[in-house]
């Protein structure tokens, strides 16, 4: 199972990330003291925000990962879950990744004055914010496209990241699940609309800053998907080479995934035919249409 199309065309803001969050954990995570030593010195404490408030280590602490395991899965994760950017476009997805961040950082701060322990750093570091507060709209709104049995046990594609996702809310154990519910927490909130959040929007400049900042390769591909027309879905459809179109009717639910992100819904029926009821098979499809 995959996000889409490779890459990270229409996703500049999950490009940005991904990047800061690996560079901050080689220069101050892996390379900045590796092992146990690199995981004292990012992980937040009760002392660095209530008695020395450190701001620094609290920037430190939300983008860079303490661990090589843990950045493998870390990314894994925020690659794949590009898709978002692509469903509700740069600018409302900047909205996402900072209402989760802000919110998940408020409930990391009353854990931490409720143990009021400043010997010990009780949460991991890590953009655990953005990735479990990610899994939310995974789980409601990713359909399932494939299952299959492995020595009598059911799995989905979505099986993968999931345990991608436990994995990762475990590596640490308590200092690695406290800021995961956090996240797990935030995107509910987030989902709820609480406070019209749904409908918040960042200032043009600011969501553009990341397109000017995206690699050249993808550059002209950094916008949302915008409506495509029947006509336009129909001529994606006669170009791309696949598979001979399958006889079954496409599901509502593949339809609706698609229309959601902005496609026209014939489109999204025909491209779901010439795919075989694949989604991300279809999403490639109907995203080929722009790029002609």
């Amino acid at each position: 199972m995959n996000g889409g199309p490779s890459g990270f065309n229409n996703a500049p803001v999950t490009r940005a990330f991904v990047i800061t969050s690996v560079l901050f954990t080689v220069f101050f995570g892996i390379r900045g003291g590796g092992g146990g030593d690199s995981s004292s010195k990012l992980a937040l404490s009760y002392q660095d925000v209530f008695e020395k408030f450190r701001i620094w280590k609290l920037i430190k602490s939300s983008f860079a990962f303490s661990s090589t395991s843990e950045l493998l899965f870390g990314v894994y994760l925020l690659y794949y879950f590009r898709v978002f950017e692509r469903q509700i476009g740069s600018n409302k997805h900047s909205v996402f990744i900072l209402f989760s961040g802000f919110v998940s950082l408020i409930l990391q701060t009353i854990v931490l004055s409720l143990f009021k322990d400043s010997s010990a750093n009780l949460l991991t570091s890590g953009p655990y914010a953005l990735i479990f507060a990610s899994f939310v709209p995974f789980c409601l709104d990713i359909p399932v496209s494939k299952r299959f049995n492995v020595f009598g046990l059911h799995f989905s594609d979505k099986s993968f990241i999931y345990l991608a996702g436990v994995q990762l809310l475990l590596s640490s154990w308590k200092r690695s699940m406290l800021p995961g519910i956090c996240g797990i927490i935030a995107g509910s909130l987030y989902r709820l609309n609480i406070f019209g959040i749904g409908k918040a929007k960042l200032p043009g400049f600011v969501a553009s800053f990341f397109s000017r900042m995206s690699l050249p390769s993808s550059s002209s591909h950094s916008q949302a998907p915008r409506r495509t027309s029947p006509s336009l879905g129909r001529q994606a459809v006669r170009s791309y080479q696949a598979p001979i179109p399958s006889s079954i009717e496409p599901s509502e639910e593949a339809i609706a995934t698609l229309v959601s992100m902005g496609f026209d819904q014939n489109a999204a029926r025909q491209a779901l035919v010439h795919a075989r009821n694949d989604v991300n098979a279809a999403t490639n499809i109907l995203l080929e249409a722009h790029s002609h």
